[in-house]
């Protein structure tokens, strides 16, 4: 019995998919990275450009194992959504992909945006509600996406990789889907964990003070 159990954990655990990976794809003569990341249940595929890191899509969604490498993702968001009609999507996992996973760092997780601290104090939003800003941290990597789940109107992402230590996060862009102005800035922004909330606060990619509240994405 002991053996059986075992075997089964063993399985569970070599099949996981919950890393970060890449894999370049050949479009139209031009080269294509495309960045997938996952946790236990939650899948983000973007597409940009190798040379240039000039946006191409994003769209992510839980998702639900069919064998050992594939995989259907039920879309919660998806950037052409308007010129697809995609809302799930069926993924194969390669043994080319590459890993791009550091070790695991304390912010890991999907964080959603649920609030502000201005100078009328602090500003809370509703996070039930269908207009969304997540972001999803993975051993280094980040990406956010704001999205609309019954919509499917997509409002902009960005990501690259991030360092989170002694209160500091910083955030190197990889990849921006409103302009390429963005790709290639380092933001160090001050953060502190209270209770299942992450505060956030420094300068945004346009030079602008900020103080976000995310909260931790339960499903």
């Amino acid at each position: 019995m002991k053996k059986s159990i075992f075997k089964v954990l063993f399985l569970f655990c070599s099949i996981s998919f919950s890393q970060v990976y890449n894999f370049n794809s050949v479009s139209k003569g031009k080269s294509i990275t495309h960045k997938i990341m996952f946790d236990e249940n939650y899948f983000v595929e973007t597409q940009y450009q190798t040379k240039t890191s000039e946006f191409i899509l994003t769209r992510g969604g839980h998702y639900n194992k069919t064998d050992t490498n594939t995989f259907k993702v039920n879309l919660e968001f998806n950037s052409n959504f308007f010129k697809d009609s995609l809302r799930f999507i069926e993924f194969e996992k390669k043994d080319s992909w590459v890993k791009l996973s550091q070790k695991p760092i304390d912010l890991n997780g999907k964080w959603l945006m649920a609030g502000r601290i201005t100078d009328e104090g602090e500003k809370r939003r509703d996070i039930s509600k269908p207009r969304k800003t997540m972001k999803f941290l993975k051993d280094g990597n980040f990406q956010w996406i704001a999205f609309n789940t019954e919509t499917f109107q997509f409002f902009g992402s960005g990501g690259g990789t991030y360092s989170a230590k002694n209160g500091i996060y910083t955030e190197n862009i990889e990849f921006f889907s409103r302009n390429n102005n963005s790709v290639g800035k380092i933001l160090p922004f001050n953060y502190s964990l209270k209770g299942v909330d992450w505060h956030h606060s420094g300068k945004s990619s346009k030079g602008n003070s900020i103080y976000e509240i995310w909260t931790k994405r339960i499903d």
